[in-house]
């Protein structure tokens, strides 16, 4: 079952159980897929986006609640800020699993030597090739320095 089908079989159970806050997060998933859609069309007159770009979605939705959270913990809002955790548990449902840090650095390792990239010139390829085969399962802000540092 494709992504799209799993978010939208979870939307239709979360109105059938009645979860309000499941259900509020699912509908920003599917507007922020859905605008991403409309958006492809007219770049490009695709169908829609991928897989690989709801991922990429997903990821980024995740990204911007966690700072959301860490600001309303900042400022005292702990309630705001437990809202916000609460869609990341959401949105994670969809996300496949997170690499570790060893999966992570065994993917560095591998993807630099199928590019067969031997210096910092070469990183773009590195984490084109990264982004291809692993998006949605590792932090790419985080995989960016480590790769410039195997690099150089």
């Amino acid at each position: 079952m494709d992504l799209r089908t799993r978010i939208s079989a979870a939307l239709k159970a979360a109105m059938k159980d009645r979860e309000a806050d499941r259900l509020g997060t699912l509908r920003l998933i599917n507007a922020a897929i859905k605008d991403r859609d409309i958006a492809a069309r007219t770049e490009g007159g695709e169908d829609g986006v991928g897989e690989a770009e709801v991922l990429a979605i997903l990821a980024r939705m995740v990204k911007q609640r966690q700072e959301s959270a860490r600001a309303y913990e900042e400022g005292g809002r702990l309630d705001l800020a437990e809202r916000e955790r609460d869609e990341i548990g959401v949105i994670e449902d969809f996300l496949p699993r997170q690499l570790t840090e060893d999966e992570v650095d065994a993917a560095i390792g591998a993807a630099i030597v199928e590019t067969q990239a031997n210096s910092i010139r070469d990183m773009g390829r590195v984490m084109a090739l990264l982004k291809a085969e692993y998006a949605g399962r590792m932090d790419f802000a985080a995989v960016g320095p480590a790769v410039r540092q195997r690099l150089a």
